[in-house]
């Protein structure tokens, strides 16, 4: 063993303990919950197109700005309402306050749907 492989091996001896003991109450739900919306992103990236062409579609009639940044809006609103509840159960875990963090998860959960 050479001295950069004892380093990293001591390295990980001592980080690992550190990373445990600074847990929150609530660390495993957070992890469980940014594994559901990382999976959720890649479902939705390989599902492909979100809907069949409509009828209306084919008939040469574009969409309006105020009907593009609808919709851009609302996704926009959606993944802002995510990250701040995240943001927010992260904060309350770091705490040490596990309710806030429960209702900060439950507020995601809200946000991404079932």
């Amino acid at each position: 063993m050479n001295i950069q492989q004892a380093m990293v091996m001591c390295a990980t001896a001592f980080a690992a303990p550190i990373s445990v003991s600074y847990a929150g109450p609530c660390s495993p739900e957070i992890e469980r919950m940014q594994a559901q919306i990382d999976a959720r992103v890649q479902a939705q990236a390989a599902a492909g197109p979100a809907a069949r062409e409509t009828t209306a579609a084919t008939m040469h009639r574009q969409p309006t700005p105020r009907s593009i940044a609808a919709a851009e809006s609302l996704s926009a609103e959606r993944i802002q309402a995510v990250r701040a509840a995240m943001t927010r159960a992260r904060r309350a875990d770091d705490a040490g306050d596990r309710s806030a963090c429960e209702q900060a998860l439950a507020d995601v959960q809200r946000a991404i749907g079932p």
